[in-house]
């Protein structure tokens, strides 16, 4: 009974806004929302970062705590979807990835048969990696702005910077190729 006398404290303090409630909280909570994680299977880095949105989530919905369940599970049902959601970010970037890099190949069996292209593709390798990304999805692809921003989960305007970035970036990597090719 006296936990649960300490843990409705622990639940109105944090409503109020007390920041040494939030700590409180994240102390003695903190190792089952890293068990959760690393029972999914993330590695150090990746507890640390979705223990922060667990946590951070968990303070930005306390309101919304009814108390049908213990604060405990309430919370490890926030740690699970959080790390569940980060995994399935993580499948869906490596996919991405491997479906770029199948595009590289592809732009590199193309570009055997044409000089100009193998020259741009391979600039195009070099750029960061979003803003590799934007390009082949834009030019090979040809998909719109809003599905390039569906597909790497960035809003449009970013899209836009990173296609920006990438043909100026290839301006300067290409600029005395193309001169010489024409």
């Amino acid at each position: 009974m006296a936990d649960d006398t300490r843990q409705a404290g622990l639940i109105h303090r944090l409503r109020d806004g007390d920041s040494a409630a939030f700590a409180d909280f994240i102390a003695r909570y903190q190792q089952q929302v890293f068990m959760c994680c690393r029972l999914l299977g993330l590695g150090a880095d990746e507890i640390e970062d979705v223990a922060s949105e667990t946590f951070l989530a968990a303070y930005q919905g306390i309101g919304r705590y009814t108390g049908r369940a213990k604060l405990s599970t309430w919370l490890w049902k926030i740690s699970y979807n959080k790390a569940i959601n980060y995994l399935r970010g993580k499948i869906r970037h490596q996919k991405l990835q491997e479906k770029l890099q199948n595009q590289y190949t592809d732009v590199q069996e193309a570009a055997a048969l044409e000089p100009s292209a193998e020259i741009v593709w391979d600039a195009v390798k070099k750029l960061p990696q979003d803003s590799a990304m934007a390009i082949v999805l834009y030019y090979r692809q040809e998909k719109s702005i809003k599905e390039i921003a569906d597909i790497m989960g960035k809003n449009k305007n970013t899209v836009k910077i990173y296609l920006f970035r990438g043909r100026e970036k290839l301006k300067e990597l290409l600029g005395d190729k193309i001169e010489r090719l024409y």
